[in-house]
């Protein structure tokens, strides 16, 4: 049995991000918010992250040269959002390729762990639960300052019977 594919994790960050997109285009001023998740100083700045890695994962999955972290901006939500759609156009059409393109080992220099090798799959489910840990720490954050989510982020949420 399969429990959960690709293609329906990918479409359940996809759907966060989208949800994220649009509170922080009606409340940018989330963007400035204190946080320190992941030695961050911002919100902007933990967007950032999330988006960072969402992209530069992406182009280790294609063997693509890896956007620099710093090059990536966070100074406005379009930029970070163009961001993630990157990556999101990056990852759809990986999602086709056969068993043996995700059992591929990869060998990566990450910021935290320094040399990491795993398996294409293992990438990819990083790189999608990663976005989802940090944007379920940032719903706290956020309500905490006052602006609560309006969408159910659960997964549950997107298939659930009515």
């Amino acid at each position: 049995m399969v429990a959960i594919t690709g293609i329906e994790l990918l479409d359940w960050v996809d759907q966060t991000s989208r949800g994220w997109k649009k509170l922080t285009t009606a409340h940018p001023e989330v963007l400035t918010f204190p946080c320190d998740i992941r030695e961050t100083k911002s919100v902007a700045e933990l967007l950032q992250h999330i988006v960072a890695v969402e992209l530069r994962f992406a182009e280790r999955l294609n063997e693509l040269t890896e956007t620099s972290y710093e090059s990536i901006p966070y100074d406005s939500v379009a930029a970070i959002y163009a961001t993630h759609d990157r990556a999101m156009e990056l990852l759809r059409p990986l999602l086709e390729r056969d068993g043996e393109f995700w059992e591929t080992v990869l060998e990566m220099k990450t910021r935290s762990s320094g040399i990491v090798r795993a398996t294409r799959r293992t990438v990819l489910v990083h790189l999608l639960t990663h976005s989802i840990r940090h944007y379920a720490q940032l719903a706290t954050l956020a309500r905490q300052q006052g602006v609560p989510q309006n969408w159910p982020m659960d997964y549950i949420a997107m298939h659930a019977i009515r």
